[in-house]
């Protein structure tokens, strides 16, 4: 599958980096300047965690973005304590 989200499909994405020189206008420099732009790759930030499907729990890869937003069910580690009747 290689670096996608299993829940999105979020997958690295192509841009450009851009390397600048000299001094900003509004500090009182003529200007940055580009002096290089290289290909890059934007990575999503996956992680490897165990999520409930069907019931069952599945360790996949998944983005954080779709963690904190709760897209994901993560399953129980263990059953909660209870108080045992007397």
């Amino acid at each position: 599958m290689g670096m996608q989200c299993s829940i999105c499909g979020k997958k690295p994405v192509l841009g450009n980096q851009i390397c600048r020189r000299g001094k900003a206008k509004y500090l009182g420099g003529i200007g940055r300047k580009i002096t290089g732009i290289s290909r890059r790759a934007f990575k999503p930030n996956l992680q490897r965690i165990q999520i409930e499907v069907d019931g069952a729990a599945k360790r996949v890869r998944v983005c954080v973005a779709c963690i904190r937003s709760g897209k994901v069910k993560r399953p129980m580690k263990r059953k909660l304590f209870q108080m045992p009747k007397l």
